[in-house]
This record gives structure tokens, sequence and C-alpha cells, in this order.
């Protein structure tokens, strides 16, 4: 049986990793070894990152909430409680772009959160 070199595979992968780190910085981006060790650290930080995006605006819708709800008399806490008592099913983001463009019927969620917590 004849020995098989891998040469084609290994050039095809070399070239694929290489492709990846373009753009990056001195030779990061010509030497194979360097741009290897610097693609999988990128991979993982856009890997981390992608979670750690979605937290932030979380974060972010929160405290927007958080504000609007306090110009109409009520805390975020004491605001989501009394949407889930009733029966208001609107997500965080969405809240949040209610507040911001919306800020009327912004205060008439609250109303009905204030309504639903006194009964």
């Amino acid at each position: 049986m004849a020995r098989v070199k891998g040469s084609v595979a290994t050039r095809k992968r070399r070239k694929k990793v290489l492709k990846l780190a373009k753009g990056y910085f001195g030779s990061k981006h010509t030497l194979y070894r360097t741009a290897n060790q610097q693609v999988m650290k990128s991979l993982s930080y856009a890997y981390r990152d992608r979670k750690a995006r979605k937290r932030e605006f979380r974060k972010l819708w929160i405290q927007r909430i958080n504000a609007a709800a306090r110009l109409n008399g009520l805390s975020y806490s004491t605001l989501m409680h009394g949407l889930k008592l009733a029966n208001v099913d609107i997500n965080r983001k969405m809240l949040s772009e209610i507040a911001i463009s919306n800020p009327e019927d912004f205060s008439k969620l609250c109303k009905s959160a204030q309504k639903a917590l006194s009964k």
C-alpha cells in the first residue's frame, strides 16, 4: 500500500487559519504558529462576548425601565411584579422601547400595574 502524505490537507488547514488571521498586527497574520494562537484566542473571545452582549443589553433595558418607572412613581421591581399580576406579558426590550418612544403608553402600563398591586 502506498504512503499517503498530508501536504494538501495541511496546506488547506493552514491557509484557512491565515485567512481568518487577515488584518492582525505584525507576524500574527503571516506566521502560521502565531496566527493559529491568535485565531484560537480571538474565536474564544468572540464566543464569550456574544454571551456578554446579551447580559449588557438586558442590564441596559432594566436601567431604562427603572428610570421610566420612577418617573411614574414606581420602582422597577414593583412595576414588574404589578405587570405580572396584571397578566401583561411584555419583554424587557419592548418595555424599554415603549418607555423611550411612547412615555404616555408606558404610564398606562404603570397605572395597570399599580391597579393590579392594589387588589
